[in-house]
């Protein structure tokens, strides 16, 4: 999954975390579950400027039945 992040404030961003929200989805479109994981951000980001970063997600296969998809999305930023 690659996010694009934008600093559009005063100050460098120079640390803070991405909690990733990857959603398991039954074929009616019902959500089952939710697995989270948090990851470093890439920091610094200097006042003005924008950065990109990739992660791989991984589920356990016996997470995602037959006939189940997966959908990651970002849940939160904290960033200081």
């Amino acid at each position: 999954m690659t996010v694009a992040f934008a600093n559009s404030g005063g100050t460098a961003v120079r640390s803070g975390t991405v909690t990733l929200g990857t959603h398991i989805i039954d074929l009616l479109g019902i959500d089952w579950a939710t697995i989270r994981a948090t990851e470093g951000l890439p920091a610094p980001i200097a006042p003005g400027s924008r950065t990109s970063r990739t992660w791989t997600v991984c589920v356990d296969d016996w997470r995602v039945p037959l006939g189940m998809h997966v959908e990651t999305r970002v849940v939160a930023v904290d960033w200081s």
